[in-house]
């Protein structure tokens, strides 16, 4: 169905794009999380960011990893770590002896606010396919901060205004940030705070974080602040000391997105799988099918056929690149 996937003898969907009966989240992001389902399962983290963001609490039944729960009609679910953002899971469907796995959305590089990827071999791989064109070949995310840092040595009378999604993407270049030696108080937009606030409380230690409109313009020279990506170039930002400004995104790969977004600094920085993560990934659990849910399917189905795998695009709605 275009909504998401269903299962009807279980009569629960998996990262439903309406309100449903019982729903399987895989994580925290709009286009796959929503409020209103009558039922909600998910890892107690992604409850945690869905009762923050929309207000999810009814219904509400915790799922912690690898643990295993029987949805009725014979099929047992259970999830696995996706590597995508704090709480992020694959869901793993069980019946019979065969196995379908349902990634959600997921990267194979490490990320310190996050559990890693957990390969899980199946029958039936459905799989993201956001950056799935052979030129999305994400750099080490070491040397793109490194350039965020360069940028702010050279220029201590301006600031670095960096912007990045509040769910995932911020924790997670503050995180990086703190483990290339930068101790300093980084500053955030008011958007940014509860979100950062709620991963400290799941363990994530993301140092000393201060907001934006607690200082003064001259505090701010030379310092690295994060907002979301809508207030770039609003109001907002004009307060700020000639801020230089930065995206964290996969899609500043394309440099058309960056020169739309007047982004002065473009970081390549994504929390899905590139290309080569993607065709890896199909390789190594070799599915009997792949399933491919959303993104660039066509390019993914067509490797597959090339390489004798099984392959078929899902035509699903609603699912976006938001979060990237």
């Amino acid at each position: 169905m275009p909504q998401g996937l269903y299962l009807p003898g279980a009569d629960v969907w998996v990262d439903p794009s309406v309100a449903v009966g019982r729903a399987l989240v895989t994580h925290g992001h709009a286009d796959h999380a929503r409020g209103g389902h009558g039922a909600t399962i998910a890892t107690p983290e992604t409850l945690a960011i869905m009762a923050l963001r929309y207000g999810v609490a009814e219904g509400a039944h915790p799922l912690p990893l690898r643990e295993r729960l029987d949805l009725g009609d014979g099929i047992t679910a259970w999830l696995a770590p996706a590597g995508h953002v704090l709480g992020s899971a694959q869901v793993v469907l069980e019946r019979q002896g065969e196995r379908v796995v349902v990634t959600g959305d997921y990267k194979r590089r490490p990320d310190p606010t996050c559990l890693p990827f957990e390969p899980v071999p199946c029958d039936i791989l459905v799989t993201e396919a956001t950056f799935a064109l052979p030129v999305f070949i994400h750099p080490p995310i070491a040397g793109e901060i490194a350039r965020l840092l360069e940028a702010r040595a050279a220029n201590p009378k301006r600031c670095v205004l960096v912007g990045a999604y509040a769910l995932g993407k911020a924790q997670r270049v503050i995180a990086e940030l703190r483990l290339a030696g930068y101790d300093a108080p980084i500053w955030l937009h008011g958007a940014m705070e509860a979100m950062c606030r709620l991963y400290g409380e799941w363990g994530v230690d993301l140092g000393d974080l201060r907001l934006v409109s607690e200082a003064k313009k001259e505090a701010l020279e030379g310092q690295i602040i994060l907002s979301p990506p809508s207030a770039l170039n609003d109001r907002w930002s004009r307060r700020l000391p000639e801020p230089i400004t930065a995206m964290a995104s996969g899609w500043m790969r394309v440099r058309q997105r960056a020169v739309q977004r007047n982004v002065e600094l473009p970081l390549v920085i994504s929390d899905h799988a590139d290309w080569n993560e993607l065709t890896a990934t199909i390789r190594e659990l070799s599915p009997a099918e792949t399933w491919i849910t959303h993104g660039r399917d066509d390019a993914l189905v067509h490797w597959c056929q090339t390489h004798q795998l099984k392959a078929r695009p899902l035509d699903l709605v609603g699912y976006e690149d938001e979060d990237d």
